[in-house]
C-alpha cells in the first residue's frame, strides 16, 4: 500500500492572484475606469455602469480563476478568457468615447502613449503611478491613458492564457490528476 507521503499533491497550490501582473494591472484599470467615469460620464447613465462593471469583471475574473485553478484548470482558463473579453469590451467603450467626442486616439508610438507605457516598468507601480494622467488631465488624455493601460493588461492576459494552455496540454486537468493519484494508491 502506498502512503500519503509518497503521493503527489492532489490539489496543487492555487490562488496567489495578487502577485500576478495581470491582476495588478487589471486593478489599476478598474481604479482608472472608476475615476474616469466619475469625472466624464454621467453617474446615472448606463454607460457609466457598464464601463465600471466591465473593468470590475476583468479584475474579479482573474481572482476567481486563480482560486478555482486548484480543482479546475478548465474553469481557470474560462475565467481568464472572460476577464480578457471584459477588458476588450471596456477598450471599445473608451475608443467610442474618443470617437464620439471627436478626440484623437493615440497610436502606440504617440509620445504620450510611450510615456504611459514606460511606467509599466516602474517598481511597485500602482494606480498612483498613473494618477496624474487619469485624475488631473483633460478627457482626451485620461481616455487615451486608460486605453494604454487596457492594452498592457490585455497583453498580459493573452500571455497568461497561452501559458495556461501549454500547462493544460502538458499536465492535464484535475480529473486526470485524480486518476493518476488514484492509480498510484492501488
Amino acid at each position: 500500500m502506498t502512503t500519503s507521503k509518497n503521493l503527489p499533491q492532489l490539489i496543487p497550490p492555487h490562488g496567489g492572484y495578487r502577485a500576478l501582473q495581470s491582476y495588478q494591472m487589471a486593478e489599476i484599470v478598474f481604479d482608472a475606469t472608476v475615476a474616469f467615469c466619475d469625472r466624464f460620464i454621467d453617474r446615472r447613465s448606463r454607460t457609466h455602469d457598464q464601463m465600471v462593471q466591465a473593468a470590475r469583471s476583468g479584475k474579479q475574473n482573474i481572482a476567481e480563476g486563480s482560486m478555482a485553478s486548484g480543482t479546475s484548470k478548465k474553469t481557470e482558463l474560462k475565467l481568464i478568457g472572460v476577464a480578457r473579453a471584459s477588458l476588450e469590451e471596456l477598450l471599445v467603450d473608451f475608443q467610442d468615447f474618443l470617437r464620439q467626442k471627436d478626440f484623437p486616439l493615440w497610436g502606440k508610438d504617440h509620445e504620450q502613449a510611450r510615456k504611459i507605457r514606460a511606467l509599466a516598468h516602474e517598481k511597485n507601480r500602482s494606480y498612483s503611478t498613473y494618477k496624474t494622467y487619469l485624475e488631473a488631465s483633460p478627457p482626451e488624455i485620461a481616455a487615451n491613458a486608460a486605453i494604454c493601460l487596457i492594452h498592457q493588461t490585455n497583453y498580459l492576459l493573452d500571455q497568461q492564457l497561452r501559458a495556461l494552455e501549454k500547462e493544460f496540454l502538458k499536465e492535464g486537468g484535475f480529473t486526470e490528476r485524480l486518476y493518476r493519484v488514484r492509480k498510484k494508491v492501488k
